[in-house]
């Protein structure tokens, strides 16, 4: 055999070890089982009891209003917080309640989606109605704005408080009836998540 042809069958047997490997790896993977879709959606989810405060504040219809008592009327609740001026977070979370309420369909009026401002210097009523229509938030769906106090109050309710509203981070809480323990979803909740784990804590009531 010449030199030339020793190292050829050297080089074929290289190759042919390493692709061995390679095939013996991509086996292995293929035989570990894959981790459940809903097991990385709920990473980020935790439940805990929270008594809404009574705070005084203002609907996008401009009627005043006392937080606890609107969130306490029966129905299911879906919960986040958002700032009209807003330009990564807030319009992502409201999209997701958009498609929210599509998913609902005729049920979008037995469970209240409730956006809380933060930024309730700048959130007056009409510039929340200006912002509800961006997401063609229907019946069902309503924006609260109140005084600076009322605002820090609500979100340190809600464990969502960060100093102010440049330190604000995703997270959607949801609850089936008063008294229940409320489901937190930190990061951005899908609207398929939040009606599955909707549906599941309706079935379970």
């Amino acid at each position: 055999m010449s030199a030339r042809d020793s190292k050829a069958c050297s080089g074929a047997a290289l190759i042919s070890i390493v692709a061995c490997v390679l095939l013996a790896a991509a086996t292995e993977a293929c035989a570990q089982p894959a981790m459940p879709a809903r097991d990385i959606d709920m990473a980020n989810r935790s439940s805990s009891q929270i008594e809404v405060p009574e705070l005084k504040m203002l609907r996008q219809d401009g009627t005043p209003v006392r937080l606890d008592q609107e969130l306490n009327d029966g129905r299911p609740v879906v919960v986040n917080f958002v700032y009209t001026s807003c330009t990564t977070i807030c319009p992502m979370s409201s999209m997701e309640f958009e498609s929210l309420q599509k998913r609902l369909g005729k049920d979008r009026q037995r469970v209240h989606l409730v956006s809380i401002s933060i930024d309730p210097e700048q959130d007056t009523p009409a510039r929340l109605r200006q912002y509800a229509q961006q997401f063609h938030a229907g019946s069902g769906w309503d924006y609260y704005t109140s005084d600076a106090a009322s605002s820090v109050k609500a979100q340190l309710a809600f464990g969502v408080y960060r100093g102010d509203k440049m330190g604000h981070i995703p997270v959607t809480l949801l609850r089936t009836a008063p008294g229940n323990q409320w489901v937190r979803l930190d990061g951005f909740a899908t609207a398929e998540q939040v009606y599955s784990e909707l549906q599941g804590l309706l079935a379970r009531r």
